[in-house]
């Protein structure tokens, strides 16, 4: 069989990453920048713990439901309660496959009202999340994959809020909250998001504006990052990536991720067997690990009690603010671990101790 080669897709900011000496690196189809020379993943890292820092994420996919009832018919299929929110305001949901409750997608749904809705899945599961919202979608209902029609700028960090509200565009509203603006003729989306765990805003733009929104904010003191720090970010809260911390074969059940499920709806994908999976209890659940030890564990490492396999890792890396490892890790519930239980992890052949612990490894300043 033939490799693939497909050429990878680029981001309206391809130039000015170029420009900034960045490493790129395949992210979902895309080609993306992992890290800006003069920087590198930890001083990325630490610029949004401590100041701000901004992550091109326009590999990230972007699609529209609008037609009469389109907020219901969203909320008959993806997992969390559409109902529980009021237009203006965004939710983290799961799109699940029906017959297994297995994740297909995490994404966010952008709830402008009862007749249209925004959503933002990952890369690689935007065609995928389209085609299946696509198929169940009664007559009257319009699902339009705008992956290429709009950039995504993701600006995080304790000083967010002041660079961006220096550029003229609003920042006190909700977490999990969006507004419209303009910023130099250009209209875009402020909405109070992020996956970083710090205060932020991820700003939806118009595709052939993005370098004009860029450098505005560039040129306001926020530093580039590339998506190796946003990973080193969001693996120090504890946030699952889609591919390793969730998939098809890992159920919200499994990843602790219930509180995104409406639990009490009549219909989403997937309810049936997931209902069945919570009332028998997961095989195996998503924790924390914590390094005792040196060593940098990753994805897919045996973790051991005693000579006993009691899981696989699924995300690891090291913690640039606590300077040690951590990894999130599909544990056994048979094995009856609990907080501050130690286990031990194989890297690369060496076993190393860690303890149990509830994610996110670091505090988070979202509110």
């Amino acid at each position: 069989m033939s490799a693939d080669t497909t050429p990878a897709l680029r981001s309206p900011l391809h130039e000015r990453h170029l420009a900034l000496g960045a490493k790129f690196a395949a992210f979902g189809g895309w080609e993306m920048p992992l890290e800006y020379a003069g920087g590198g993943v930890l001083r990325e890292h630490a610029a949004v713990r401590e100041a701000a820092g901004v992550f091109d994420v326009s590999h990230l996919g972007k699609a529209r439901v609008s037609g009469p009832g389109a907020a219901d018919f969203v909320n008959s299929c993806l997992s969390n309660d559409l109902g529980r929110i009021a237009p203006g305001k965004a939710q983290y949901t799961l799109c699940c496959d029906d017959a297994t409750g297995g994740v297909v997608d995490d994404l966010i749904a952008y709830l402008i009202g009862p007749d249209e809705v925004f959503l933002i899945p990952n890369a690689a599961n935007t065609a995928e999340v389209v085609r299946r919202l696509t198929a169940a979608a009664p007559d009257g209902l319009t699902i339009t994959d705008q992956h290429q029609e709009y950039a995504v700028l993701a600006v995080q960090g304790p000083q967010s809020a002041e660079i961006v509200k220096g550029l003229g565009l609003p920042v006190d509203h909700e977490y999990m909250s969006f507004s419209t603006a303009t910023l130099d003729g250009v209209e875009l989306i402020v909405c109070r998001t992020g996956y970083t765990g710090e205060h932020g805003y991820e700003l939806v733009v118009p595709w052939d504006d993005a370098t004009k929104v860029w450098d505005a904010l560039v040129e306001a003191g926020v530093r580039p990052c590339g998506l190796g720090a946003r990973d080193t970010l969001r693996t120090e809260m504890g946030y699952p990536l889609h591919g390793q911390d969730l998939s098809l074969e890992i159920s919200p059940v499994q990843a602790r991720s219930g509180w995104a499920v409406g639990w009490s709806k009549p219909a989403f994908w997937g309810r049936d067997a997931l209902l069945a999976e919570k009332a028998a209890g997961a095989r195996r659940t998503l924790r924390g690990l914590e390094l005792t030890g040196r060593g940098i564990p990753r994805g897919h490492m045996q973790v051991f009690v005693g000579e006993t396999q009691v899981g696989e890792t699924t995300s690891g890396t090291f913690s640039p603010t606590k300077k040690v490892g951590i990894a999130l890790a599909l544990l056994d519930t048979s094995a009856g671990l609990a907080e501050g239980d130690l286990v031990e992890i194989d890297i690369r052949g060496r076993r190393i101790e860690a303890k149990v612990v509830k994610p996110p490894f670091v505090e988070t300043s979202v509110r």
